[in-house]
């Protein structure tokens, strides 16, 4: 099944941001495109809307002002929905309420052609359950736009429980002629994107909730360590706090309350306070002129080591042994079966963050996991009330002497990076296991959608199978809850590779 031919027209309902930006592409790509709202005016105003960012491609060389002319002669809004019927695909990208879809697409329905596709850019509510009172619901999938749509590269193919095959593929081939990503996915609850990423927002909160670090350390240890674009508190503010619950809170329903994906108290109480981010000038942050923005918390200077003993090696953490001797401190590598760790001279000891707590052990203290250790600028330490002075101190001056910052947070299993990282690899596991999207597509969402340094199946390989695994289950250890449960899935990947390990 192909693209649908360029001579073919599309019709975009609703002339929202949305909305204008799918009509866009489908604009720039070579297609007529009718636009309709069912407020009248609204799809003129669109349309020239639209011709006016045309206009500002032009000024800035990106298309032809020939290119430019001819799309503006496609584009053609509609004053009602019987203007639409010659259309070869129609995506509503109208109110979020499925009673309102529903309608519209009953509607539609009575007019278009039986070869017509009719898709849907909802991004919370169930493409199965749109389409469900559909006469033809084989032809109804989803294609899911990421905002702004002419910029960011990705769409969400959704197939609904009653979706065709063939239907899907059209609309995949659509999209990558458009010049999108697509990535293909079952009807999921968040479908790919927001559902594996819920885990950057809840565990960030989960932190602060357990007073462990404040927003701004929060946010400067996932960028400046974990290698994310944005700290989980100041993305929500740019999406707006409302937003972000809303999506998290419909998960959470459509997912039956699971506990992996509960809400969180701080930001519930956040936008029932009117702090909904940078949109009202207040959010986990103060945008108001002349705010002052926090910053996080970073250690006094400390003297480092004389040198370092490297017990088992560190794993994912190991080139951190290259880089402790370019800076000039000695290190004694020792065997060691019981587990893998730094040994200072004052007798503390630096683990990698493993799902355990500080207070459990005699002066260990934790440190973070990093995308990358060399390329990293901030390092995040956590030690319990008992650990030695020293200790944390040396701890301190070892990762300074390697041009780091350091940020000191509370003593909370799995620190910020290692719990993030891993409860985003268990659920992209339990997705694939489920059927939602295959790895690749979950990597590519991933990376596309929300700007990961690595996609979920990425990070695994490179941190080993059992990372996540282990800093789950122990994790899961001291919160029964079951919300760091690993997912079975998680767990036949771990035992399998160790089995295959055991075996060589």
């Amino acid at each position: 099944m192909t693209a649908l031919d360029l001579s073919s027209p599309v019709a975009v309902v609703g002339t929202g941001t949305m909305g204008q930006g799918i009509a866009q592409v489908a604009l720039v790509a070579g297609h007529p495109v009718r636009l309709y709202d069912a407020v009248p005016g609204r799809a003129r105003d669109a349309a020239e809307a639209i011709g006016a960012r045309l206009d500002r491609l032009v000024d800035k060389g990106r298309i032809a002002a020939a290119d430019r002319d001819a799309a503006r002669a496609r584009l053609r809004p509609a004053d009602g929905l019987a203007e639409l019927a010659d259309c070869a695909l129609v995506v509503e990208a109208v109110l979020e309420r499925l009673d309102v879809k529903q309608r519209l697409l009953g509607e539609l329905e009575e007019i278009v052609a039986e070869d017509c596709l009719l898709a849907t850019n909802t991004s919370s509510l169930s493409v199965t359950a749109i389409g469900g009172p559909l006469r033809h619901p084989g032809r109804f999938v989803g294609l899911h736009f990421f905002n702004p749509a002419p910029l960011l590269p990705l769409v969400e193919v959704v197939s609904g429980f009653a979706t065709d095959v063939t239907s899907a593929t059209r609309a995949y081939e659509t999209a990558r002629a458009w010049g999108k990503t697509p990535v293909a996915c079952a009807d999921t609850p968040g479908f790919i994107v927001n559902r594996i990423a819920r885990p950057f927002y809840a565990e960030a909160f989960a932190v602060h909730e357990a007073q462990a670090a404040d927003p701004a350390t929060v946010d400067a240890v996932l960028r400046e360590c974990g290698g994310f674009r944005m700290g989980a508190f100041e993305l929500t503010d740019l999406i707006g706090q409302d937003v972000n619950e809303s999506v998290t809170h419909s998960v959470w329903q459509s997912f039956f309350q699971d506990v992996r994906f509960t809400p969180s108290l701080a930001q519930r109480r956040l936008v029932e306070s009117g702090r909904l981010g940078r949109k009202s000038g207040h959010g986990w942050y103060d945008y108001a002129d002349g705010a002052d923005r926090p910053e996080p918390h970073t250690a006094d200077k400390e003297q480092p080591p004389a040198y370092v003993v490297a017990e088992g090696g560190l794993g994912p953490a190991a080139e951190l042994l290259a880089l402790i001797r370019e800076a000039g401190i000695p290190v004694r590598e020792e065997d060691e079966d019981n587990g893998t760790r730094l040994v200072l001279p004052g007798g503390g000891q630096l683990v990698l963050a493993d799902g355990q707590t500080s207070a459990e052990f005699r002066d260990v203290v934790h440190f973070d996991l990093a995308l990358d250790y060399r390329k990293a600028t901030r390092i995040a330490l956590s030690a319990s009330q008992d650990t030695a002075p020293h200790a944390l101190a040396e701890a301190t001056g070892l990762f300074q002497a390697l041009g780091k910052e350091v940020s000191v947070i509370g003593d909370v299993p799995g620190m910020i990076v290692a719990r993030t990282v891993a409860r985003i690899i268990d659920l992209a596991h339990d997705a694939v296991a489920k059927g939602v999207a295959t790895e690749e597509d979950i990597d590519t969402a991933m990376r596309l959608g929300v700007n990961y340094p690595l996609g979920p199946f990425e990070w695994d390989r490179a941190l080993g199978s059992e990372f996540a695994f282990d800093v789950l289950d122990e994790m899961h250890e001291r919160d029964p809850s079951g919300r760091y449960a690993p997912s079975l899935a998680l767990y036949r990947h771990a035992y399998a590779t160790d089995k295959r390990e055991g075996s060589a």
